[in-house]
């Protein structure tokens, strides 16, 4: 009861002082009621991330706070027994359930499966890591890049990629204009930092990273280096996953080799790829090569997607259908497959187009 009665007169204080230099007073206090009441209360309602009027404001809430402070306010809080076992109740953590979805949803990359979970597993465990987490994911488009980061969204944090503690770039759309560089360099900045006050476990996916330019990493890149803190915020429980399209061709190559030596897919390791993905990478055009992410070492892992096969579509298929609740049998499934592009195109190996666009195919074979 004591909480409840002085949020309000907090609320008022703050106004009256006009501490935080808002611009719009009364669309920054319904977010941060809004905020406090879903996370701290627990109360039964979801802020809207795509509503403008309920975004983080600019000028981030607790900028004016020492850190100390913020700790402490936590665990106070925390000993009326307000938290979850984790001290954040938007945060799971469920390595069992990371570990399931990708043997069970995952299909045909057995190297992205085990990379992934010892990483994200090794990161979580280890509370006194010296660095962010950094994932480079590689392949083709519809290999299940942006669908692996889904599934770590999910198990990582109560509300999946719509957690407050997830946050999504996707390059061409967040950063089109190469002019304004400087600009969107204070902007990501800016965001970065706030979803770290905000949350002691983040997550940022940058989609189609190969077009970010390079001015724009370097500018983050202080944010995944081996520092205690930057400006006095600690960022090393933050984890950052890169999607590109860069090394398709060098991974394709290798399966492809694999295949015509008679050898098993499965066979496949990160010791074929690795080494050729990282120069691959480092070769490249684009924002990747030039950058200072790459020159100071600080991509941890980088995970190569496999060109999945017509088995894996048959699968990709099976879950769509069983998705939309509907019951399916091996003749649909083949047809399915059948419809995909593969390459070469004689022998339907390596489908050209993923598991990206099946929920869209099937709309063709529904009654």
């Amino acid at each position: 009861m004591f909480v409840r009665w002085l949020l309000p007169v907090l609320w008022a204080l703050s106004a009256e002082a006009d501490f935080f230099q808002f611009d719009s007073i009364s669309n920054v206090s319904t977010y941060y009621f809004n905020y406090i009441y879903c996370n701290i209360w627990e109360g039964e309602c979801q802020p809207n991330q795509d509503d403008a009027t309920q975004q983080v404001p600019t000028r981030d809430l607790w900028a004016g706070f020492p850190q100390d402070y913020i700790s402490l306010l936590h665990q106070w809080y925390c000993s009326m027994g307000q938290c979850c076992e984790s001290g954040d109740c938007r945060i799971t953590n469920n390595i069992t359930g990371l570990a399931r979805d990708l043997q069970t949803k995952l299909h045909g990359q057995h190297l992205a499966q085990s990379v992934v979970l010892k990483a994200i597993q090794g990161f979580i465990n280890n509370p006194e890591s010296n660095k962010p987490l950094t994932l480079s994911f590689h392949g083709w488009s519809g290999t299940g890049k942006n669908f692996v980061a889904r599934i770590i969204a999910d198990n990582l944090y109560r509300d999946g990629v719509k957690s407050e503690c997830v946050r999504l770039f996707i390059a061409p759309f967040h950063f089109p204009h190469a002019r304004l560089v400087d600009t969107y360099k204070g902007q990501l900045r800016e965001a970065i930092r706030d979803m770290v006050l905000r949350c002691p476990q983040t997550l940022f996916i940058f989609d189609e990273a190969e077009k970010l330019h390079p001015g724009l990493i370097d500018a983050i890149k202080p944010y995944m280096d081996h520092y205690d803190n930057v400006d006095g915020v600690s960022y090393r429980t933050a984890i950052f996953l890169f999607l590109s399209n860069i090394g398709g061709a060098t991974i394709n190559d290798v399966a492809l080799d694999f295949w015509h030596s008679g050898q098993n897919r499965e066979d496949i390791g990160m010791e074929d790829l690795e080494h050729r993905l990282r120069a691959e990478t480092m070769e490249s055009h684009g924002g990747f090569a030039q950058s200072e992410l790459m020159s100071g070492h600080l991509i941890d892992f980088f995970v190569p997607f496999l060109p999945l096969e017509y088995r894996h579509v048959k699968l990709c298929a099976r879950d769509a259908y069983a998705a939309r609740g509907l019951e399916t049998d091996e003749a649909t499934l083949d047809e399915v497959a059948k419809a995909m592009l593969y390459v070469p195109k004689e022998e339907r190996l390596f489908s050209a187009q993923g598991c990206k666009s099946i929920p869209q195919r099937i709309n063709f074979f529904l009654p």
